[in-house]
């Protein structure tokens, strides 16, 4: 397949950018900065303004899917709206350039067993509620679309670095738990989880989870 990966360098991105490598797909890897992008099999790199609709467009034409692993940035005061503004140029990009686009959403929007979102507990963590708040908004105006093949992938609440096992369970709008009430993937699995995705597209239209 040919996918372009948005985010290509970031935590996510990378092992993505790996991933798909691996499978022997053909990668775009849009990025703001080329030279930070690992060079493997069947990469290329290509600098692009995300929240420049047009310009992304253009990049994205003859794409198969775009994976998006865009992330407003965590820590910046403003990540709410750069987070929301950039996913929205995304989805208009992928919708002109009439490409299937699957976005790496935050977790905080899932449903606790009361039907409340997580991100609104005043338990949720301080430091991450912006950047949940603007992830939870962009999954709505995706429900909202027409005219585009979309799917949005909510990781676990604990994702970090670890191994690929190929072993996980999927879930849809409530957190996956493992035998110790924990929700958590590995990236590596998680990177699994988007190019089975980018491959099969059995999400379209609908947020999807995973968890061990």
């Amino acid at each position: 397949m040919k996918i372009a990966l948005i985010g290509a360098s970031g935590f996510v991105g990378k092992a993505v950018l790996k991933e798909a490598s691996s499978r022997g797909h053909t990668v775009t890897a849009l990025v703001r900065n080329p030279d930070k992008v690992e060079k493997l099999a069947g990469v290329t790199a290509k600098q692009v303004d995300v929240t420049d609709s047009k310009a992304l467009a253009q990049a994205l034409a003859g794409q198969d899917v775009v994976i998006s692993a865009f992330n407003g940035g965590w820590g910046d005061p403003d990540i709410y709206n750069k987070h929301l503004n950039g996913s929205k140029a995304i989805a208009d990009a992928a919708k002109a350039a009439k490409v299937r686009v699957i976005v790496v959403g935050g977790a905080g929007s899932l449903l606790a067993p009361d039907g409340s979102q997580f991100v609104d507990s005043p338990d949720f963590p301080a430091a991450y509620k912006d950047g949940a708040l603007a992830a939870r908004d962009s999954l709505k105006a995706l429900r909202s679309e027409t005219g585009l093949e979309w799917s949005f992938l909510s990781p676990a609440f604990v994702l970090a670095p670890g191994e690929r096992t190929g072993k996980f369970r999927y879930g849809g709008d409530q957190p996956v738990f493992d035998a110790n009430n924990e929700s958590k993937i590995s990236v590596e699995d998680l990177a699994v989880v988007l190019v089975d995705e980018a491959e099969t597209a059995k999400h379209t239209g609908k947020r999807f989870t995973v968890g061990y």
